[in-house]
């Protein structure tokens, strides 16, 4: 079984996950290729490696213009299903999606229907999700873990004023999950990292048994002093026949029966 672990000491979003992906061997060239399928303009992807308090990461960086227009689940659904994209890439991305429409739709009491995104309907934030989903597929990956996830501490600048690090649709989508926070200022997690790795992963925890086949970390865009701001994704193979198994042990005195009903017990 094929596994992806995500490492998030540094918190998570949509770009890192990217940069991470191709930090771990996911074929940038094929990538890009593979997003054409989406079936959208305007917009531009490159990878570069960069450093991070001594690490080396690769950044991904989606040049896309600035959209005024708000876009509902609906549009964007419409978007990644009229795409040539395969079907496994398109429910996972429509997914992803949906998940942070519920979150959204939550924390403003209102029906999906009516959540209209902002930052996270923008084209660039699109162009991040499917293309993780996409780097995803061409890894072949089966299975997904995550670390405890370092949240950050602060305040947030958002469209509807300023808000508490995490903010309130990033703490509704690791609802479950792990968190913790530091001395460490600004928003470490965004909601569409947030979003990706609540609706992929299956459990949260330590980095399960497995070889480990290769690595790759993505270069979040701030930089700290003594603080590496990249998200690590490790990619392993896990043996399912030597996963841990739980024996129970039955014991018991039998006092005063007879042989013959003992054979039965």
């Amino acid at each position: 079984m094929r596994t992806l672990y995500f490492d998030c000491f540094a918190g998570a979003s949509g770009d890192m996950i990217l940069g991470a992906l191709v930090g771990a061997g996911c074929d940038a060239a094929v990538l890009i290729e593979n997003l054409a399928a989406l079936g959208v303009r305007g917009y531009n992807v490159q990878f570069t490696t960069v450093n991070r308090s001594g690490l080396s990461a690769t950044r991904a960086l989606v040049d896309a213009p600035h959209e005024h227009k708000h876009r509902h689940l609906k549009d964007i659904q419409e978007i990644i299903n009229d795409s040539k994209l395969n079907e496994k890439v398109k429910a996972r991305a429509c997914a992803i999606f949906r998940r942070l429409a519920e979150a959204e739709a939550r924390v403003h009491n209102e029906p999906v229907e009516r959540i209209h995104f902002h930052e996270v309907g923008a084209l660039d934030a699109i162009v991040d999700v499917v293309g993780a989903c996409i780097g995803f597929d061409l890894l072949g990956i089966d299975r997904f873990v995550s670390s405890a996830l370092h949240v950050g501490s602060g305040m947030v600048e958002m469209a509807h004023g300023r808000f508490p690090i995490p903010p309130p649709a990033v703490a509704e989508l690791l609802k479950d999950a792990p968190v913790y926070s530091s001395e460490i200022t600004g928003e470490l997690v965004t909601p569409t990292g947030a979003a990706i790795i609540s609706a992929v992963c299956e459990e949260y925890g330590a980095i399960p048994r497995m070889k480990i086949r290769a690595t790759g970390y993505g270069a979040g865009f701030r930089e700290y002093d003594n603080f590496p701001n990249a998200l690590r994704i490790i990619i392993g193979e896990e043996d399912e026949g030597a996963l841990d198994e739980r024996l129970l042990m039955i014991e018991t005195n039998v006092d005063d029966m007879s042989p013959q009903i003992l054979g039965f017990v």
